[in-house]
């Protein structure tokens, strides 16, 4: 647990002073009240209730005051609650190293596969967009709730050359922002104007923390390293701009595949790094699939936090009700055994 304001958790020390007050007032009702003329009247008025009753009410009312000052700290925790987001957008490679082999049957198909299933359990409030990429990215689909159209999307996928990743976040955060001024043709211009030439979106944008737009998600799904296209971690830092979370999964194997593209051989190997890095600029996760099962898991462990995510919270309100119910309980117990509230 941690605290938005600790320098409040310095009036915990007043609590000994309080404890010492109270039993400072305790001693001096003691000695007034051996001034009566009748011991004997003093004890026989003592001796309906047990000794120690006397000190719950004000026990209670420390822990109350106990709870109070740890409220004004306003506490954060790691709490598990459902999920906000409101739309996602599946970012898939449709390069021609997704003919490969090494996951079965292809990278594609088993990406495909993927996909759909995790379309299929994905809750129906959640709108799902799907951005297919190569050597350009393109909307296959705009965000819908209609399985049947994305499912649909996802069998016309056709095999393409090359890999723009940054392209394929690019779109996807015009997809996210239709006014936001996402251009990748812009984007590609800018990085070449020289040192310190850097893309902006248009209009009054102000950047956001990392990772904290809650109502977007990216999934980004590649086999191999960028070929074409802006810089991807460049294009990362747009996303982490705008908040966007980007969950990076990587599918195919660390050693890499031998594919036949038009008479061409060539080895595709997965950038991992780069992939991780992408999810670390945006408070993504990246996630390895060496195989059709895995790549499943993968969807299944994504489509589960849609619907619950683990976030850091404030949790003042439960300490404060947690000192409210402290104070009816030390008011009901005096008033029941003593005939007075405190």
């Amino acid at each position: 647990m941690s605290f938005a304001w600790p320098e409040a958790l310095w009036l915990l020390a007043l609590l000994p002073l309080a404890v010492a007050l109270y039993f400072y007032l305790l001693r001096r009702r003691k000695k007034q009240a051996l001034q009566y003329s009748s011991v004997a009247l003093v004890k026989a008025a003592m001796a309906g209730a047990p000794a120690w009753r006397r000190h719950v009410p004000p026990a209670l009312l420390a822990a109350a005051l106990a709870a109070m000052i740890v409220a004004v700290a306003r506490p954060e925790a790691l709490v598990t609650l459902p999920s906000s987001n409101e739309t996602v957008i599946l970012a898939m490679d449709v390069s021609g190293s997704m003919r490969a082999t090494d996951v079965e049957p292809t990278r594609l198909a088993a990406a495909q596969a993927a996909a759909k299933q995790f379309i299929a359990e994905v809750p129906s409030s959640v709108k799902v967009g799907i951005v297919a990429f190569a050597g350009t990215a393109t909307v296959a689909q705009a965000p819908t709730r209609s399985k049947e159209d994305l499912i649909a999307a996802i069998d016309r996928f056709q095999l393409q050359r090359a890999t723009a990743i940054g392209s394929a976040i690019i779109v996807s955060l015009a997809t996210l922002f239709p006014d936001g001024g996402y251009d990748v043709a812009a984007f590609t211009f800018d990085r070449h104007r020289g040192p310190g030439g850097r893309f902006r979106p248009q209009g009054n944008f102000k950047p956001m923390p990392p990772g904290s737009y809650a109502s977007a998600v990216i999934i980004l799904l590649t086999d191999g390293q960028r070929t074409a296209g802006p810089d991807s971690l460049e294009a990362a830092r747009l996303a982490a701009e705008r908040g966007v979370r980007i969950y990076t999964v990587g599918v195919g194997t660390p050693q890499g595949s031998v594919v036949g593209i038009e008479g061409w051989s060539m080895r595709v190997r997965l950038d991992e790094e780069t992939l991780k890095g992408i999810a670390d600029l945006t408070r993504g996760e990246y996630f390895y699939a060496g195989s059709a099962p895995d790549l499943k898991k993968v969807y299944q462990s994504l489509n589960s936090r849609l619907v619950l995510e683990t976030r850091k919270t404030e949790v003042g309100a439960l300490f404060t009700a947690a000192a409210a119910l402290l104070v009816l309980a030390a008011a009901g117990l005096s008033l029941a055994w003593f005939s007075r509230i405190l």
